[in-house]
């Protein structure tokens, strides 16, 4: 006669709690009731979600499948996902081509000094207008900063071509004033100064939106124990409106870094000329250049995956670092 045979448990391990089990089976169908409650009780406000939803899964996340193209042969009227697997072909091609070094450079220097001047600068601007008390000029300045943004980036090339070209507004000027004219676009020194200026006047104002409204969420008690303990205005700035704004500076700054790699691509397409780009050729110009003009999508295809996982790289970290060190993150 046979014995039943018994099957021991490991050492360490515990028996599954039936308790504890049932009350997450209870905690899950509670949410999923109380989440079907919520979409009865609000389909029509969830249903404004169904656009949007739409157009990024249409035009932002269907698309990135045609970044396998970076990895295949692609030739135009052929299969749309590429003929055949080349593997880390065009990976290795433009890492070993001193020309995408060059962009990736000037891609760097640009974007840290876009960064460098449009990040910090709608912080002063906003802390400036702030001070103001006098509500018919703050509205004014607010109104002529704001103007720049609602331009088109082609008027405001435009309006750059003709102030800096040699018979131009600015070049009168210097020829008033007894110089010789400088031929601005020209030149490949001058690039970086032009476009870091013309994002400065176009973004500064708008940036200035949400610190405006962050300012006002400020508690006006934490202003009035500043003054009791004998705080200046500038030790009022510096103690309680910056660490007040300080979440939505972190926010915007995390975002900004995440489009660090994106530098303008419209802008500097419509400035710039052969003759800047040792200073002006961008990543995102390059490959309008290599992709779209010369036809080799799968070599721009292989870039623009590379300066993507730079960008996704670049947020991550800068999410980390901000909810480390000052505890305030997108996620």
């Amino acid at each position: 006669m046979s014995t039943p045979e018994t099957l021991e448990r490991p050492p360490g391990t515990r028996e599954p709690d039936p308790a504890a089990g049932a009350a997450r089976g209870r905690r899950t169908r509670r949410r999923s009731r109380s989440w079907r409650r919520a979409l009865r009780r609000d389909w029509q406000l969830y249903s404004l979600a169904i656009l949007p939803l739409l157009f990024f899964l249409v035009f932002r996340y269907l698309p990135m499948i045609g970044n396998v193209i970076a990895f295949r042969r692609f030739r135009p009227g052929g299969n749309v996902l590429g003929e055949y697997w080349v593997g880390l072909r065009y990976v290795k091609l433009f890492l070993s081509d001193p020309a995408f070094w060059d962009v990736f450079t000037n891609t760097l220097v640009l974007g840290a000094l876009t960064l460098l001047f449009c990040f910090p600068l709608p912080i002063v601007l906003a802390l400036l207008l702030n001070e103001v008390r006098s509500r018919t000029l703050k509205r004014f300045v607010q109104s002529v900063s704001y103007l720049p943004h609602f331009l088109s980036i082609v008027i405001v090339a435009a309006m750059v071509m003709q102030l800096l070209s040699v018979d131009g507004t600015v070049n009168q000027v210097i020829g008033a004033v007894g110089g010789e004219p400088v031929q601005f676009l020209q030149q490949a020194g001058w690039f970086r100064t032009i476009y870091v200026s013309s994002e400065v006047w176009q973004t500064v104002g708008w940036g200035t939106i949400l610190y405006l409204a962050a300012l006002t969420a400020i508690d006006e008690n934490l202003y009035e124990a500043a003054r009791i303990d004998g705080a200046n205005r500038w030790r009022q700035i510096w103690h309680v409106t910056l660490p007040g704004i300080r979440p939505t500076m972190m926010t915007l700054l995390i975002l900004n870094i995440g489009t660090f790699m994106a530098v303008g691509f419209e802008k500097i397409l419509l400035l710039y000329n052969p003759l800047t780009y040792p200073t002006a050729d961008v990543i995102s110009t390059y490959l309008y250049r290599v992709g779209i003009v010369s036809g080799n999508l799968s070599y721009a295809a292989a870039i623009g995956l590379f300066e993507s996982v730079i960008g996704l790289t670049l947020v991550l970290s800068a999410n980390a670092i901000s909810r480390r060190t000052v505890g305030t993150s997108l996620w």
